[in-house]
């Protein structure tokens, strides 16, 4: 690695991943030490990435992809002690306690005050999109084409490294199921899920069995649908699911409005919903700069789940299956910092390789979600060791353990889970109830966060 703070960066998104990026290097910065120059480049009109809410589905109004996969009354599957920052608690960002569960516009609010407080606006270029970055071996440079979608211009600059920081939750991965193409009425998946009241009184059939599909199946049953299935590809999500929801394998076929499941049984809906997940997507990158993965905890081709193997210059972000997000991105983002400013030894390909082999043979032995949890606190511990970012062992162990009493909780009850409190590993303060149940809950008006 060519370890210099005259270096420019170019930054992919100004999402959660890009803005810890650029956190990393600011509070460097305002210790009066000196940063490589970052560029950031949004095509986006504001920092916020996937928590940017959009009412658009499908494309936005220069003809670009929709990145965000939010929907109207999206609040956190997880608790907020399990998403903080360590730097930034969520007491310093609201001046009190607040609940452990919150609306999106709560959790942008505390994502993008951190971001001004690092003052990394002025790095980044709104409105602008990747088209094109391929590396040019004889330079040994990356060239970026960006174009301005204001302008419609297009440029071409040269960086000596390039952080992918646009995500894993915007392109659909889109099955084919067997007849699909004769039902006649909605089918959707659910990164243009927006808002459940349009599902009141119907039968939803929901393909999937992960996050998505648990959360997307409570969200319609809150808004009044009449019955909800979850059609599942390996296993049943196994929640303790109120009368109007029920679990089946995956369908085999649809014809009409029926759908065929292979306990030979068969039911009418009015809606399809795919909750199939997502794809890693990365057209704007050269063949051989891309990364190629399945949803892991552990991408193959990452050396640290970060530096991409075949040019380590070039660095990925959140490519993970996550549990931890937030700080997750924040132990990556200082490790990569400290890995290009030369604090951190890296190491030659033959050593990176056999570290990305023993990571790989510890993702097999992964049986259940408490293995992967404690998969993915050993690899942030790993990081975290290495740097001043100051989510310590114990810290990180707290939340860790915070994070199995929630997956008890939800166990438990699916429905009330989002009405527990739980208690802070960063400063120690305990999340006050909420004075009206989450399922009680259809608008924001009533929620006094911001």
């Amino acid at each position: 690695m060519d370890h210099r703070a005259t270096a420019r960066i170019a930054i992919i998104g100004a999402g959660p991943s890009g803005l810890s990026q650029m956190r990393a290097f600011a509070l460097l910065e305002s210790s009066g030490q000196k940063i490589p120059e970052i560029v950031c480049f949004e095509k986006q009109n504001d920092w916020g990435g996937m928590w940017n809410y959009t009412w658009r589905t499908g494309f936005d109004e220069y003809g670009e992809p929709v990145h965000g996969s939010m929907y109207r009354h999206l609040w956190s599957n997880a608790p907020k002690e399990c998403h903080e920052f360590a730097d930034y608690s969520f007491d310093h960002h609201f001046s009190k306690s607040i609940p452990s569960f919150i609306p999106r516009e709560a959790f942008r609010d505390y994502i993008l005050g951190r971001a001004e407080e690092s003052n990394m606006r002025r790095c980044i270029q709104f409105n602008t999109v990747v088209s094109y970055v391929e590396f040019d071996r004889e330079k040994e440079i990356f060239h970026v084409r960006k174009k301005n979608l204001t302008t419609g211009k297009s440029s071409i600059e040269d960086f000596d490294y390039v952080i992918v920081a646009v995500g894993h939750f915007s392109m659909p991965n889109v099955p084919y199921v067997e007849g699909i193409e004769t039902f006649p009425s909605q089918v959707i998946h659910s990164h243009d899920f927006r808002d459940a009241r349009q599902f009141a009184e119907q039968s939803i059939l929901v393909i999937g069995g992960s996050l998505s599909a648990e959360d997307i199946a409570l969200q319609t049953f809150k808004f009044g649908a009449k019955s909800i299935t979850i059609s599942y590809r390996t296993k049943p999500i196994g929640c303790k699911w109120p009368s109007k929801i029920e679990e089946k394998p995956l369908l085999t076929r649809m014809e009409g409005r029926s759908a065929h499941f292979p306990d030979g049984s068969e039911r009418n809906f009015d809606s399809i919903i795919l909750c199939t997940g997502y794809k890693h997507h990365f057209p704007f990158l050269n063949d051989d700069l891309r990364l190629v993965t399945t949803n892991c905890f552990y991408p193959s081709q990452l050396y640290k789940g970060i530096f991409f193997q075949e040019q380590p210059r070039l660095i990925y972000l959140g490519m993970q299956n996550l549990y931890f997000s937030l700080s997750l991105f924040d132990a990556q983002t200082w490790y990569v910092r400290d890995v290009i400013l030369g604090r951190i030894p890296f190491p030659n390909k033959l050593q990176r390789a056999e570290d990305m082999l023993a990571w790989k043979t510890r993702e097999e032995k992964i049986e259940d979600k408490l293995d992967a949890l404690d998969f993915q606190t050993a690899y942030l511990k790993e990081l975290t060791s290495a740097t001043d970012y100051p989510l310590d062992d114990l810290r990180l162990s707290g939340t860790a353990a915070t994070f199995k009493n929630f997956l008890d909780d939800k166990e438990s009850n699916i429905i009330n889970y989002r009405d527990k409190q739980y208690a802070s590993s960063i400063t120690g303060t305990k999340a006050v109830m909420h004075p009206t149940p989450w399922m009680e809950v259809n608008n924001y008006s009533s929620v006094d966060f911001l």
